[in-house]
């Protein structure tokens, strides 16, 4: 039961971190308990593919923001929304990607801990 809700969990922090109405305080507290919903599905290997389906969705979402905000002229209200957007995407995608390596990692090792060292900085 567990597991289901922290796939239901990552899922809702994932939805709330692509919205673009987010302060950088609370983007930075859904991201800290985003990677520990993450951290918890970490421990069963059966969750490799939801992560990496995850991880492929936000590729995609990136390329679509990206895509966005270079519809918008430099220096205007919309390409700001949009740039600051595209930031945020790509920090949760960072995040999704460094998961679904972790646990390639330790599918390919077939032991070990699923924590590999600090996290990465990123930018909100």
């Amino acid at each position: 039961m567990h597991r289901f809700i922290a796939k239901a969990n990552v899922d809702h922090f994932i939805g709330l971190l692509n919205g673009n109405d987010l302060t950088p305080d609370r983007r930075t507290a859904i991201t800290k308990l985003l990677i520990a919903e993450l951290d918890k599905l970490a421990h069963d290997l059966d969750h490799l593919e939801f992560a990496e389906k995850r991880a492929a969705e936000g590729r995609d979402r990136v390329i679509r923001v990206r895509d966005s905000c270079n519809g918008h002229p430099f220096g205007t209200s919309e390409r700001e929304q949009a740039e600051r957007l595209l930031v945020s995407c790509e920090n949760l995608q960072t995040v999704l990607e460094d998961f679904c390596h972790r646990l390639r990692e330790k599918v390919n090792s077939l032991g070990g801990t699923i924590y590999s060292g600090p996290r990465r900085n990123l930018i909100y």
